[in-house]
């Protein structure tokens, strides 16, 4: 039942004809007031919609309260002042754009890692939030009690969530299906379980039932401010600028992802997990918190075990032309599912290979009981794996982990973990707070496989020497989709390079932050890049927006995105901490083919800066803020 209505926007023949819906809606929930900003399309031109528009968003708010006297360093990431970013882009939500059913969200502070907040989602609700006729939400302040919105065909409502409040994922959004599901349209759910809204730092935002914005805690910003869910929908058509010239750079992009092999192949018949081999046979799989890289027992866990005996279907995202997700069960045994999704490529190593579990059906259940509590997969993983680490060698108390056999491979452990965890009881409390905290608390934060607080994903940088410098550098944390390397070091896509060479990496490193940047900006899935590159987005955008990009633009506005961010981070207090893990640095490989590799940052990261335009500390100099024109920018939304 609708409780409260505090904005009623009636449009129609006012949408923009450039992939822009010309509404953002700025939500107030300390004093429940809403506000439409609209002709924004310069801001678009600068930082496009996504990641980008909620950096620049971001950017002016701290700069605000940089001028109010607020310490943005000691500032909680809870406090109601913390802003929470939800958009897309150009590219989201137009048929024919590959793959534009993701959305990007932004914090301007992440309660897991203390630096800049940012998470990025499949399915359908970015797309059904242009359909709802809006580019984004701003949210700020603190609801006095629960609430949750609904976007739909310009109407924005709040309404009262008391009886969602303590509910799962999957119990509130099949409560808002049933109670939104008349509409006359399709919609989306994006909603927190309860650890979101009792603040725990490893909280998603899923959408979807099984979609999540896992990455930085994004989930504990929403629940702090008292928001449970965002229902979106509607039948508002997304206007494009040139539509012969869309038709024909829309079929020149789709035939390129069809021919590859990747994004034509092996995305669509083993989902992500096609990289579990892939990795493991080069030996940077991370096995054991990082203590090896190689594991004889990883095809047990492989994309085409997966296929061979747990999957039911694919499941794409919204106009997806890959088809890389995968919809699962378990026959029987203890962790014995019907029906779920998943799990990811990276879902499976953390869960799995790096906890030591070789068991596809406990990795299964692991997987579906952080989509159901609204955990990072990544995050949770990892943490447990820690803590598997810190029990062996006898660094917990016994009694801490009462009645759990916390050991690498133990399945049954694994998954108990995740239930505390998801359930907030006994151990599961210490492991919510995520692996940087948890091996301080027991007094071994080099147990922490961590950049930034946020935890390194699956791929070893002692034998992958880009990606090292990449999660060393990515603005959010321990982050592959930043920049991922990986495409040329081991796929050898758009050309192959040495992985384990040092001298190209800080160039091609850039190249990717920026491009990568940009795509997140679209807002585009990052597969495609396998097989399109800068050119064809900005023969796709063009045709959308009619503003006559360039290859070269595309990079820069993706520069001016990152460089953005830097600015941020440097209000939140950080700075000089662009490094890896000791083990990594200096711990060789015990075994595998990268036996005996470290990864020599200090190889990669003074070209790195250079390149980049920043200073010794990894802070942009003034002479590349006043190049990129970010002092310049003034924010219309």
């Amino acid at each position: 039942m609708v409780v409260f209505l505090y904005y009623f926007y009636t449009f129609f023949g006012d949408i923009m004809g450039n992939g822009i819906m010309n509404r953002f809606v700025r939500v107030d929930l300390s004093s429940r007031q809403i506000e439409i900003k609209q002709n924004y399309e310069e801001n678009f031109k600068l930082y496009l919609g996504g990641m980008g528009i909620g950096t620049a968003i971001i950017w002016d708010t701290v700069k605000k309260y940089v001028s109010e006297g607020i310490n943005l360093a000691k500032m909680d990431a809870l406090d109601p002042k913390n802003v929470l970013v939800f958009a897309v882009g150009p590219g989201t939500g137009v048929a024919g754009f590959p793959s534009g059913g993701r959305h990007h969200i932004m914090a301007l502070k992440s309660p897991l890692t203390g630096s800049i907040g940012s998470a990025n989602s499949g399915g359908k609700w970015g797309a059904y939030l242009k359909s709802a006729g809006f580019d984004g939400i701003v949210l700020n302040g603190k609801a006095d009690k629960p609430v949750y919105l609904t976007l739909f065909n310009g109407k924005v409502e709040f309404h009262d969530a008391s009886d969602l409040w303590g509910k799962d994922v999957h119990e509130t959004t099949d409560i808002l299906f049933k109670r939104h599901n008349n509409e006359g349209f399709e919609i989306s759910i994006a909603c927190i379980g309860s650890n979101g809204e009792n603040g725990k730092p490893n909280s998603a935002i899923v959408n979807d039932f099984h979609r999540a914005a896992g990455r930085t805690g994004v989930g504990a910003v929403m629940g702090s401010k008292n928001l449970k869910a965002i229902v979106v929908g509607g039948n508002q058509k997304v206007e494009i600028a040139q539509p012969e010239k869309f038709k024909e750079y829309s079929k020149i992009a789709l035939t390129k992802l069809k021919d590859n092999g990747v994004t034509g192949e092996g995305l669509p018949t083993y989902g992500t997990a096609v990289l579990v081999n892939i990795i493991n046979n080069i030996g940077s799989l991370p096995l054991h918190n990082w203590q090896s890289a190689y594991s004889e027992e990883a095809e047990k866990i492989s994309g085409e075990t997966l296929t061979e005996k747990y999957l039911i279907k694919k499941n794409p995202c919204w106009g997806c032309a890959i088809g890389c997700g995968r919809i699962s069960y378990v026959k029987d045994g203890p962790f014995a599912i019907d029906r779920t999704e998943g799990p990811e490529y990276e879902s499976i190593w953390a869960l799995g290979n790096s906890c030591g579990v070789h068991d596809m059906g406990a990795v299964i259940m692991a997987n579906h009981l952080c989509d159901k509590y609204g955990l990072d997969t990544i995050t949770t993983g990892s943490t447990i794996a820690c803590a598997m680490e810190l029990a062996e060698k006898g660094y917990i108390p016994k009694e801490d982990y009462e009645n759990i056999d916390l050991k690498f491979g133990n399945g049954e452990a694994l998954v108990e973990c995740v239930r505390l965890m998801g359930e907030q009881k006994g151990f599961g409390l210490k492991l919510l707070e995520g692996s940087r905290k948890l091996a301080e608390m027991y007094g071994h934060p080099e147990l922490s496989m961590s950049v930034k607080g946020l935890e390194m994903p699956a791929y070893d940088p002692r034998g992958i020497k880009g990606i090292g410098l990449n999660y060393a550098t990515a603005n959010r944390g321990g982050c592959h989709v930043t920049g991922y390397t990986v495409s040329p070091e081991v796929i050898g896509l758009p050309e192959e390079i040495d992985r384990l060479d040092y001298s190209s990496k800080p160039t091609w490193d850039k190249i990717f932050q920026d491009f990568t940047a940009t795509v997140n900006s679209v807002v585009n899935c990052l597969f495609t890049t396998f097989a399109l590159g800068a050119e064809d987005f900005a023969n796709l955008l063009s045709a959308v927006t009619g503003w006559e990009l360039t290859d070269q633009d595309i990079l820069t506005i993706g520069e001016r995105i990152y460089n953005t961010q830097r600015l941020i981070m440097e209000k939140l207090g950080i700075k000089d901490q662009d490094t890896l893990p000791e083990r990594i640095l200096k711990d060789p490989l015990p075994d595998g083919p990268s036996k005996g590799e470290i990864c020599e940052l200090d190889k990669m990261l003074g070209e790195y800066y250079k390149l980049r335009g920043w200073d010794e500390h990894g802070i942009p100099t003034p002479n590349k803020i006043k190049e990129l024109g970010i002092d310049d920018f003034k924010l219309l939304i």
